[in-house]
């Protein structure tokens, strides 16, 4: 099947001068462990610092008071050892199921996770899927349940050859020429939107692809993934269909870090240093689309 190249990048969404918190939708980081407490607040962080008018962390107990220190705009969901009981804990937190699911960042591989990624899928809260998720995702060893909630996945190439792998996906992860048909073969299996991390990240739906032009070395620093997979999530919680906000996500992820470079050079920037420029891309941005 053959995809169709996309270039333009879609605005940011609209601010209206009379809106409240609730106008800007609701994003959930669901993640974190004792060895990765920040990952959530970070994915916390980049959905707030991206317009989400509310972001909750979900996490285990011992996790929760960490990230929220990190991060104390956001509130806390606390998760335990059981998936059905996480499922209503989530469900009392958003009762109309409108909020966006940010699943995996700092998350671990335990059973109640895998068992949370599992039905989580199979509901009704649009989900981007990134880190453990994606790992747990692959460990099923098949294409998620369809048909499933609107999906979002973030691979890096190690996380993308795993996912490929039971999926019988041969297209390389790392080879350039070969990138944007790996990313929508992926997608096509999955019914989802995919985003190929890595230099000239790739976005796909499975019948449009995009290729990032933003970004540089200084975004090769750890928690950086956990940025983008909440500026994702707040983009659609703002209203922007999966895809494009997919590619305007990337695109803001790396042009926040050429602000860095400019300033700074490409080295020493950390995720936390990320989030906090997002707004900066999204203003040059802006300005950009209005010059």
């Amino acid at each position: 099947m053959q995809t169709k190249l996309v270039t333009a990048i879609p605005p940011p969404p609209p601010r209206q001068t009379d809106a409240h918190k609730g106008t800007f939708g609701t994003v959930i980081a669901v993640g974190g462990c004792a060895t990765m407490m920040g990952a959530p607040a970070l994915c916390a962080a980049a959905s707030l610092r991206t317009g989400a008018g509310l972001v909750k962390i979900a996490a285990p107990a011992q996790v929760l008071p960490v990230a929220l220190a990190i991060e104390p705009c956001a509130t806390g969901i606390i998760l335990g050892d059981d998936a059905a009981d996480n499922v209503c804990s989530l469900d009392e937190a958003d009762p109309s199921q409108q909020a966006v699911l940010a699943v995996g960042p700092g998350m671990g591989q335990a059973t109640s996770s895998s068992e949370l990624v599992a039905v989580l899928l199979q509901g009704q809260r649009t989900i981007v899927l990134d880190a453990d998720g994606l790992n747990l995702l692959a460990s099923f060893g098949n294409p998620r349940p369809t048909p499933g909630p609107p999906l979002v996945m973030t691979p890096h190439p190690g996380e993308f050859a795993r996912l490929a792998s039971p999926l019988g996906i041969a297209h390389s992860a790392t080879d350039p020429q070969h990138r944007p048909e790996a990313a929508a073969e992926m997608a096509r299996a999955h019914g989802a939107v995919v985003v190929l991390k890595g230099h000239r990240s790739v976005v796909s739906d499975g019948e449009h692809v995009y290729i990032n032009t933003t970004g540089n070395p200084a975004l090769a620093t750890a928690g950086s993934g956990d940025v983008l997979t909440g500026m994702i999530a707040a983009l659609i919680a703002q209203g922007m269909t999966p895809f494009d906000a997919a590619v305007l996500g990337v695109y803001l992820h790396g042009l926040a870090a050429d602000i860095w470079v400019t300033r700074h050079g490409d080295c020493g920037m950390t995720a936390q240093t990320l989030a906090h420029l997002l707004p900066d891309a999204l203003n040059r941005y802006a300005g950009s689309e209005r010059g």
